[in-house]
């Protein structure tokens, strides 16, 4: 009789998060930033069916990189959640933080059980507060943890290479365009230093506006909104390039 192949414990877990992590790394990414008036979703999605950002509760969004198919039952999952404790308790009672936590129990039971393969997904769990300080993002990687983020935060593709760009140029109370052409250039970055140009309509936008009047604030942006949005973005940092610095003026 043959000797059974062994594996350890920690090598199946190892192994497991590797798969997961190179699944979710041919994905294209995204990032979620927080700007002066809430917090707004970039990334490139050629396809227009497909959509990488939606809206979970009034003021939850959800985003995801990886297997479309696995996020979007977690996505339909997340709906449900929300609708569900708001209509049994208060819409209030509905959080983003209480969405991440059950988001976290899936995807980390999935990845513990060797009966099925791990999600190749990796989350971001947005609300938006009554102020800034009030905002909140969390990150699920595949295995459950749950990731606090302030101020930006990438998932899939090169993440590593944006997330450092983002935290060297963001800051706090940038306005909306502002905010969309730095997501824009981040995205724009390789993984070797180079740069490319996205086209507006090869990407997909969206924010969590906490200036609108109604209940719901996330919505989409897309057409001659997105347009104006980037050329905003564009003329205003040509002109803090034109800016004289101190001891310049004449």
């Amino acid at each position: 009789m043959s000797t059974p192949f062994y594996v350890s414990p920690q090598q199946a877990m190892a192994d497991r998060a590797e798969y997961a992590r190179k699944g979710i790394a041919r994905g294209r990414s995204l990032v979620v930033l927080q700007f002066a008036d809430g917090i707004v979703f970039v990334g490139e999605n050629p396809s227009r069916a497909l959509h990488k950002f939606s809206e979970i509760y009034d003021r939850i969004g959800f985003a995801a990189a990886g297997k479309y198919n696995e996020y979007e039952n977690l996505r339909i999952g997340g709906v449900r959640y929300a609708d569900l404790r708001g209509y049994t308790y208060d819409r209030d009672d509905v959080t983003a933080r209480g969405l991440a936590n059950v988001y976290a129990q899936t995807l980390g039971t999935i990845f513990s059980s060797a009966a099925e393969k791990p999600y190749e997904v990796e989350l971001v769990v947005a609300e938006v507060g009554e102020t800034p300080e009030g905002d909140q993002i969390y990150r699920l990687p595949h295995d459950g943890s749950i990731v606090d983020e302030h101020g930006s935060v990438a998932v899939g593709g090169n993440a590593e290479t944006i997330n450092t760009y983002l935290d060297q140029r963001h800051e706090d109370g940038m306005s909306l365009a502002a905010a969309l052409k730095l997501a824009v250039q981040a995205l724009s970055r390789d993984t070797n230093g180079s740069e490319r140009e996205i086209p507006a309509e090869r990407l997909e936008v969206a924010v969590l506006d906490r200036t609108r009047p109604q209940q719901r604030k996330f919505k989409r942006i897309a057409g001659r909104q997105l347009d104006r949005l980037l050329e905003e973005g564009g003329a205003s940092t040509a002109a803090e390039a034109e800016e004289p610095e101190d001891g310049d003026e004449e």
